[in-house]
């Protein structure tokens, strides 16, 4: 059986379901993951958008041309963790992006390649999108094509609410691998990357994510059910222990900064808030978004949804969404890279 699996991703929101099926499908072989990302060569598209991009907003392209790889493939990375599945990454600057993926499959020595198709249901079936069609027809490799079209509104939200579980992961993955990292005297750069770790954590999750769930996801599901009103207290109970928590670091963070404090003590006590928040988002996901899936209405999804693709939040002003994925960006960029 298959045991090495190359999942190729893009910047697509239907890469969020390909992860989740092929972590899913890797776990239930015992098989290992690269995930793998071909990242378009914009130096070739000097004279086009990209070029474009660049002169106007240097922080967009900065996003969208480089710091984007990284992000999708961090957030990648914490799936499979989620699921004790090993991975690793791998990214090729490429105009090819079919022959990349075939060129990674044999550098890695993936037996298998998971990957979805982009195209539309047709009379006759799936039309196969071009790159995944070039790749059938060129591989010497099994191909796996996992359909990810048109997916319905409960399975939009939930793969929202996830890619955001997974956002945070990666964050705190990257804070623990950092505070592993030997501290480099006199540097300030591991500080300020923690600060702006921190302020993720109190911005975004703290103050968007958990507070939608409680007024949308959790309200609704209490209205159609009470089968889980026992764990949608827990979790909220937990909600107010994570803005103690969190309080509790900041403290920390700064008492390390004054040199009050070692950084082991500061790595033990991320550690454990990471512990917290795992165990968090695996009762959410292990529980209550399959009883939502089971107990929710059309009208419920579509509210829920609406609330979690709006992230406009007058506490922080303007575009708050496109703010943190450019945080979320700069801290993965920033932070030591690490593979499991």
């Amino acid at each position: 059986m298959y045991r090495h699996l190359l999942v190729p991703i893009d910047n697509t929101d239907l890469s969020i379901a390909t992860i989740g099926q092929a972590v899913e499908f890797a776990r239930t072989l015992g098989a290992r993951i690269t995930f793998f990302h071909a990242q378009t060569n914009h130096v070739s598209l000097l004279h086009g958008d990209a070029e474009i991009v660049r002169l106007v907003s240097p922080a967009d392209f900065s996003y969208n041309f480089e710091g984007r790889a990284r992000e999708l493939l961090t957030k990648a990375e914490s799936a499979a963790r989620a699921q004790g599945v090993p991975c690793t990454t791998a990214t090729a600057v490429s105009d090819s992006p079919y022959s990349a993926i075939l060129e990674a499959a044999k550098a890695e020595d993936c037996d298998l390649i998971f990957m979805a198709s982009h195209g539309r249901r047709s009379r006759v079936g799936m039309v196969l999108d071009s790159q995944t069609l070039r790749v059938l027809i060129n591989t010497e490799i099994p191909v796996l094509v996992s359909a990810t079209t048109c997916p319905p509104i409960p399975a939009v939200t939930i793969g929202t609410i996830r890619d955001e579980h997974r956002s945070l992961a990666a964050v705190l993955h990257a804070w623990m691998h950092l505070l592993r990292e030997p501290a480099t005297p006199g540097a300030s750069d591991g500080m300020e990357l923690m600060k702006a770790m921190l302020y993720y954590i109190q911005a975004f999750p703290l103050e968007l994510h958990h507070p939608k769930e409680q007024e949308y996801l959790f309200r609704k599901l209490r209205k159609r059910t009470s089968s889980v009103n026992a764990e949608l207290d827990e979790l909220e109970r937990q909600h107010e222990r994570d803005h103690q928590l969190v309080d509790e670091l900041a403290v920390l963070l700064r008492e390390y900064e004054a040199g009050n404090t070692g950084r082991g003590e500061l790595e033990k006590a991320v550690s454990a808030y990471a512990t917290f928040m795992w165990e968090h988002m695996g009762r959410e996901e292990g529980v209550i978004l399959p009883a939502a899936q089971r107990c929710l209405t059309d009208e419920d999804w579509e509210e829920i949804n609406a609330a979690f693709c709006d992230h406009e939040d007058p506490r922080f002003g303007g575009d708050t969404d496109a703010q943190f994925r450019r945080l979320f960006s700069r801290i993965v960029n920033l932070a030591p890279s690490s593979n499991t």
